[in-house]
């Protein structure tokens, strides 16, 4: 269990690596176009500024997008106390608690870190879930949580829009204010590279968000010490296989499954690892305690 555990950790770590490596390169390239070391300085500077900012707003505007309603221990007490139990057992900071008015069964946290987190469940999840399946994916919630998984998320995210704005404005520059002196060949190479590097950036996104739903789950499994009741919640979850009434691809990693219509990407653009190989995960996690 804590093996998989670390090797979650670091495996994360190794991609978002890889990330800023992609926006190293990305101003290595557009300073070999335009003769200018400085560009390589700005771009760096102009990613890190925007993830910050991400850093701190995206957790509130997720929590906004979502139509989320934040409740107290009267409104909504079984849900409630299954956090709150929650975070007494682990020692995490007592999340805000939010309820999203959606029949789909769904869980999301996010935040900064855990003094700044805030959990939120659907009140189909609500409906469809027992005590002990409901404790299981608020755990996993929680997991995130103390895995500081809502931190890499914000960053991550920052990040790719980051990638995206950089690249825009690049080509741009590249068809509208050309420098007569720059190689043909590094000038095609550049562009290729500028206008695939949002795409790749969405990959790595995409590859941070499958990593740590397997950590979250071994957290969760980990603390409620019954696995197969994330399992069962998990298999429940594939089982209702429609949508979210309001939906944001924006926001879709931040789930515990798949908010979007199931079928319409392919696995390597999926926000989350396949449900069976996530329930198979803690099944053989059962025997292990």
């Amino acid at each position: 269990m804590y093996r998989a555990i670390r090797r979650n950790k670091v495996n994360s770590v190794l991609i978002i690596l890889l990330f800023i490596g992609i926006i190293g390169a990305l101003g290595w390239l557009a300073s070999a176009i335009y003769g200018s070391s400085a560009i390589v300085v700005w771009v760096l500077v102009f990613a890190a500024g925007y993830a910050l900012f991400q850093y701190f707003a995206a957790g509130r505007q997720a929590i906004s997008m979502s139509g989320a309603q934040r409740i107290g221990p009267t409104d909504h007490p079984r849900l409630y106390r299954i956090v709150e139990n929650l975070s007494i057992t682990t020692g995490t900071p007592m999340p805000e608690v939010y309820i999203v008015q959606d029949p789909a069964p769904n869980a999301f946290a996010t935040g900064r870190d855990p003094e700044h987190a805030m959990v939120a469940a659907t009140t189909g999840l609500l409906d469809m879930m027992t005590d002990a399946e409901l404790e299981g994916v608020m755990a996993h919630e929680l997991g995130h949580v103390r895995n500081y998984d809502i931190r890499v998320s914000m960053i991550v995210y920052g990040l790719v829009v980051a990638v995206g704005m950089v690249s825009d404005l690049l080509v741009r520059m590249a068809f509208f204010g050309r420098n007569s002196n720059s190689n043909p060949v590094v000038m095609i190479f550049g562009l290729v590279a500028m206008l695939v590097a949002p795409l790749v950036a969405s990959l790595v996104q995409l590859a941070v968000s499958r990593q740590r739903e397997y950590l979250a789950d071994a957290t969760g499994a980990l603390t409620t010490r019954h696995p197969e009741a994330l399992a069962s919640a998990l298999h429940k979850l594939s089982e209702y296989g429609r949508p979210l009434q309001k939906q944001h691809s924006s926001m879709a990693h931040l789930w515990i499954a798949d908010p979007l219509k199931p079928g319409l990407a392919q696995r390597l653009f999926a926000t989350h690892p396949p449900i069976p190989d996530r329930i198979r995960r803690l099944l053989d996690m059962g025997g292990k305690f």
